[in-house]
């Protein structure tokens, strides 16, 4: 008997066919999608890498390692730094020691680390595993984040689990999402102080060995062969330059939050293990962390706003551990990026479509543009989504976002040369400072201009130029990222300053310069 075909029969066929060839992106364009990007970002090398189905279906590198150096080609097994995308490697780590009996979720911070503080009793009592990895403590974004950035710094573990105490939280425990870092940290030491081990030991015998990621070390540190790694690169003027690699000295502070380095072939085996539910080998016989545990990683344990993009039809957004988790037109997507000086990364993945996408960069200013149009545009094409011209779009948003902070600061940067013939009486403001948990930064006078130095991060250390009243912008030697600082001074009836506050100055400064979570006091004067 001839099957009938229908009017419905056939729109369902012509439905399947068109979705069938969106999934079908191939390599070639793929190829010139990232070609684009590149040429309307100024980024040296990106690595992208695909998974779909459970196979590596694309894996390939672009441009160069360094800026200056033409014969150092990016390929699917460079070195980039991942940073935040570290943490999800942390948060598995963890679920292994849950699987194992040795905490749970619930368990709380103090029974393993009673030292540990927070901005009050209650907080630091009943503060959980579960609180470390969610963003939810009530303190602000990026909170203490200048006790690792600029790296070089002398802060140790023993800071960051008691300097919480002199932070004002801005929400109540537990009520909203703000990004942080040091709670990560802290979930490093949880690692360290239940397993015996280091963090870094701990995940590079539990997770990276088992699952042979030959390309992931725990730090540029640790990298014994660095001739197949890429170059972190800062943008001035449109125009890359190299920088030093960050590295965190981690016989002081643990990295897991930031301190890992892979490549997307490497990535794209973690991409499979996850979406495998945490089984891995031949056959997927082995298991990295149960599905109880996977469960709880992908379940959405902080919520944020929705976006009200109507293109992906989201109903849901939000946290889970270690990973972004929402809705994209009624499938679910992880996701995380990272940053660090002069390198960023994504991570992205469809679960109910078996798809995973990665991308990895070599500059830290225009590699947002290239991975979000990248993995955006890969993306769309499997959810059957017409062309949105991602590339384009994002060169927009970002040259104009650019325009508007360069115009702020050149605004900041042009008083000051109005006003450097402002007499100024810098016995005033010299001396030395205090902030509770930053340590003590010293105002001193050189060659008959102020300057300003940090004790404990000595990368802060700059030039103070007079710009009103009685603040001053300070110009960082640090110039790995914008971080320029205003500096304001409070007088007594006298005239002579008594405490000191800083302020971003670029309304694009990177969150982890929380310079207004300092208030220095003045203990000598000078």
């Amino acid at each position: 008997m001839k099957k009938a075909f229908t009017l419905r029969s056939i729109v369902l066929l012509l439905l399947f066919q068109v979705s069938f060839l969106y999934a079908q992106i191939t390599s070639v364009q793929i190829d010139s999608l990232v070609t684009d990007a590149m040429n309307h970002f100024s980024v040296p090398g990106v690595a992208v890498g695909i998974v779909k189905d459970g196979e590596i279906i694309y894996n390939k590198g672009f441009g160069l390692r360094k800026i200056d150096d033409k014969s150092g080609k990016v390929d699917e097994h460079t070195l980039f730094a991942i940073a935040s995308n570290t943490k999800a490697f942390t948060s598995a780590a963890l679920a292994i020691l849950v699987d194992e009996g040795k905490l749970t979720w619930q368990t709380k911070v103090r029974d393993i680390i009673p030292e540990f503080k927070m901005y009050n009793s209650y907080v630091a009592d009943n503060f959980t595993i579960e609180d470390l990895l969610t963003h939810r403590s009530g303190l602000g974004l990026g909170a203490g984040d200048l006790m690792i950035f600029p790296e070089g710094g002398d802060f140790t573990i023993h800071d960051i689990l008691t300097n919480f105490q002199y932070f004002k939280p801005v929400s109540p425990f537990r009520t909203k999402f703000d990004y942080d870092n040091l709670l990560y940290i802290v979930a490093g030491e949880v690692i360290a102080r239940v397993s015996g081990m280091s963090w870094h030991t701990f995940v590079t015998e539990n997770i990276i060995e088992p699952l042979a990621l030959t390309d992931t070390y725990y730090s540029y540190a640790a990298i014994n062969d660095k001739s197949n790694t890429a170059t972190p690169h800062a943008v001035n003027n449109g125009i890359p330059h190299p920088i030093a690699p960050y590295e965190m000295d981690l016989k002081k502070i643990n990295g897991a939050a930031a301190s890992l380095y892979s490549s997307v072939n490497d990535l794209s085996k973690w991409m499979i293990v996850q979406m495998n539910n945490g089984k891995y080998g031949d056959s997927l016989q082995q298991t990295l962390f149960s599905e109880e545990s996977h469960r709880a990683i992908w379940t959405l344990h902080t919520v944020t706003k929705t976006s009200t993009n109507k293109r992906y039809n989201n109903h849901f957004s939000g946290y889970g551990l270690g990973w972004f988790l929402k809705d994209v037109k009624g499938y679910m997507s992880v996701s995380h990026t990272g940053g660090l000086p002069g390198m960023l990364s994504k991570v992205i993945m469809i679960p109910d479509l078996n798809l995973g996408v990665v991308v990895l960069t070599n500059s830290s200013n225009d590699g947002v543009g290239v991975f979000a149009s990248v993995t955006q545009a890969i993306i769309d094409s499997y959810l059957g989504l017409d062309n949105n011209h991602w590339v384009d779009k994002y060169a927009g948003y970002f040259s104009s976002r650019k325009n508007r902070a360069d115009s702020v600061t050149s605004q900041v940067w042009k008083t000051v040369e109005e006003n450097k013939k402002t007499p100024v009486n810098n016995l005033v403001y010299i001396g030395v400072y205090k902030d509770n948990w930053f340590g003590k930064a010293k105002v001193y006078q050189k060659n008959g201009e102020l300057w300003f130095k940090s004790y404990r991060s000595p990368k802060l250390t700059g030039k103070m130029f007079f710009y009103r009243a009685n603040t001053f912008a300070i110009k960082w030697n640090y110039r790995d990222m914008e971080a320029d600082a205003f500096a304001t001074f409070c007088l007594d009836e006298k005239g002579e300053s008594q405490s000191l506050t800083l302020k971003g100055i670029s309304p694009d400064i990177d969150f982890s310069f929380d310079f207004q979570d300092l208030h220095f006091k003045r203990i000598i004067h000078e």
